[in-house]
């Protein structure tokens, strides 16, 4: 017997906590990408994309290691991984492997179609399906309250694709490849994140046997998306949807430290929102912090309104869809975080 007891894991104490955790999701995944404008235009999407993938991996690693391993309930991260079950591995692998190619998709349909045919259908298909799916496994919240909720942060999606389309010089054309790839990765997307929930015990302070805690479950589906990159990505590489073909050759002879800093940096602000929101599941449920998540599309929309000035050149009247936008989804995202404090007092 070890003659001191193994550290365990860090777990948020309150509902209150998991909701800042959840905007820190949020905030995470409607970020990432800012990393991909900061990269040479020579450095394609896909070649872009193997940095994001590893940082992915390193930082849900590194936080299994640290806070993972650090805490006074729950098990250790080596110790976690090391009793989960083959289909609690496989269940989180499969979530990273559907995760990764529903990215590569919408990310596609974008070349194609525009944000103005991929935001809506993606990420719309993403957010419903998501959190019907994951509140019919764990139904934690008030139902009316957190569907209103998802309902006005759609139609505030919606608006952000309205608005995109009166852009000058944004593509117009919603082409039935186009929608067909939306379609499918929205799918995808709402579906990952079921997989790595049914991967994780419900009760993190003393997890069932066989399953895994979110520290655990993050890293396993962190090896799914690098492992299923070698198929899913390499396809997007040579055959892509749009422009030149990349090569194996081009990663090596057209990356810098700088280049492929920059896609790793990418991966772990990704990976912390994928982390925290895992963490936050548990106080929140797993459907409302997934739901929450999914307002990232409202914090990349901030992001070009008030950093990369995207709209400066937009017709008049757009400041009136902007404000509405980001009014529907405030409201939307206070009434899903209110869904659960109505579900706890009936």
């Amino acid at each position: 017997m070890l003659p001191y007891k193994l550290p365990n894991m860090f777990i948020p104490s309150s509902y209150s906590l998991a909701v800042v955790l959840c905007v820190i999701t949020m905030l995470c995944w409607g970020s990432w990408a800012n990393t991909q404008k900061l990269a040479s235009k020579s450095w394609s999407f896909p070649l872009f994309y193997w940095d994001y993938v590893i940082g992915i991996l390193i930082f849900t690693l590194l936080f299994g290691l640290t806070l993972g391993s650090n805490g006074t309930a729950g098990r250790p991260f080596l110790e976690d991984l090391g009793q989960a079950s083959q289909q609690a591995y496989l269940s989180a692998f499969l979530g990273g492997v559907l995760f990764n190619l529903a990215n590569l998709l919408i990310v596609a349909a974008i070349s194609v179609a525009g944000m103005a045919v991929a935001f809506p259908v993606g990420i719309g298909l993403a957010l419903v399906i998501g959190v019907v799916v994951n509140f019919l496994a764990n139904p934690v919240g008030d139902p009316k309250w957190l569907f209103i909720g998802v309902f006005l942060v759609t139609t505030a999606i919606i608006l952000d694709a309205i608005i995109c389309k009166r852009l000058p010089g944004q593509k117009t054309a919603s082409t039935l490849k186009g929608l067909l790839l939306s379609i499918a990765g929205g799918i995808l997307m709402g579906f990952f994140f079921r997989f790595v929930a049914a991967a994780i015990s419900i009760n993190f302070a003393n997890p069932e046997p066989g399953l895994f805690t979110p520290y655990s479950a993050v890293f396993v589906f962190s090896i799914g998306v690098l492992i299923s990159n070698f198929i899913w990505n390499s396809w997007f590489m040579y055959f892509p949807v749009q422009g030149k073909k990349s090569t194996y050759l081009d990663y090596f002879r057209l990356g810098n430290l700088k280049l492929h800093s920059i896609g790793i940096l990418g991966g772990i602000i990704w990976g912390i929102g994928m982390s925290l929101s895992l963490i936050a599941s548990e106080k929140a449920g797993f459907a409302i912090s997934y739901g929450l998540g999914q307002g990232a599309t409202m914090i990349a929309a901030a992001w070009g309104v008030f950093i990369w000035k995207e709209f400066k050149d937009a017709p008049k009247g757009t400041n009136i869809y902007i404000g509405l936008m980001f009014t529907l989804f405030i409201l939307g995202l206070g009434l899903i975080v209110f869904s659960r404090t109505v579900g706890q007092s009936n």
